[in-house]
């Protein structure tokens, strides 16, 4: 939805994001700035410079924009580890989990009370 003059100056990162969402919502500066009670003109502003925001308004921002805050902000999740094979622990826990309950209660006792020792947990 390309409307208006277009700025001589690049975006700054935050304003770029600004921008991609409110396009991917389809939504004017106008209607994102009436959603959040600002000026068309302060919201324009958001997307052109570096700002501050206040923490309820980036809440709001987010929910017209219908994106996360993550991605508001341009945080990147960090990878999700890959399931691998089993480590020799968990081979031996999930061994361990066929055993009766009396005896895991057991294996769980020994467990917890090594782990306290080393100061895990």
């Amino acid at each position: 939805m390309k409307t208006g003059r277009p700025s001589s100056r690049p975006r700054p990162p935050f304003g770029q994001r600004l921008h991609h969402f409110r396009e991917l919502a389809g939504l004017t500066q106008a209607q994102v700035a009436q959603a959040l009670g600002i000026s068309t003109r302060a919201y324009a502003f958001w997307e052109r410079e570096p700002v501050a925001i206040k923490p309820e308004q980036f809440c709001a921002l987010a929910d017209v924009l219908k994106v996360s805050l993550d991605e508001l902000v341009g945080h990147k999740a960090a990878p999700k580890r890959t399931v691998g094979p089993a480590g020799k622990l968990q081979k031996v826990f999930q061994r361990a989990n066929s055993l009766p309950r009396a005896k895991q209660a057991v294996i769980a006792e020994v467990v917890d009370a090594y782990v306290t020792q080393q100061g895990v947990g």
